[in-house]
């Protein structure tokens, strides 16, 4: 009779830096983070790579079989066989993200940038505010 056997999945190192503050430090079976180019995941023994990321979700897999999503405004990912880890501009579990509260810092940046259209670098400023916003709504579906 064949003796059964239980597979693991490899774990490594992920880690989630904020400028305020180290979010997320503890191993990991699988990462998904929102490349700039589309999004891409993470296993142990991952090749070296760095990649900007766009704003999205960072999705945590851990060795327990949960899961964690944390949104992120954009950033750098450099990931080896061993550790991952994302520096963000901006991160904030996404539990913790008000849609309601969102609409209206939306609705509220977008009248901004209707009354702006004369100054070029408030455009760009408050665009990229409005995309970020979005992208939390978004995060909150």
């Amino acid at each position: 009779m064949a003796e059964a056997t239980t597979t693991t999945t490899p774990t490594f190192q992920f880690e989630l830096v904020s400028p305020e503050k180290i979010l997320v430090s503890e191993q990991a079976k699988m990462v998904v983070v929102p490349g700039e180019a589309g999004d891409f995941g993470v296993l142990a023994q991952h090749s070296p790579l760095l990649s900007s990321i766009r704003p999205g979700v960072v999705t945590l897999f851990t060795p327990d079989g949960g899961t964690r999503r944390i949104f992120v405004a954009g950033g750098f990912a450099d990931v080896n066989p061993t550790l991952c880890s994302v520096l963000a501009e901006e991160a904030v579990n996404v539990d913790d993200l008000d849609r309601s509260k969102l609409e209206i810092d939306l609705k509220n940046l977008e009248e901004d940038l209707d009354g702006s259209k004369s100054d070029p670098l408030k455009v760009a400023s408050l665009q990229a505010q409005i995309d970020v916003t979005r992208a939390k709504i978004q995060a909150t579906a």
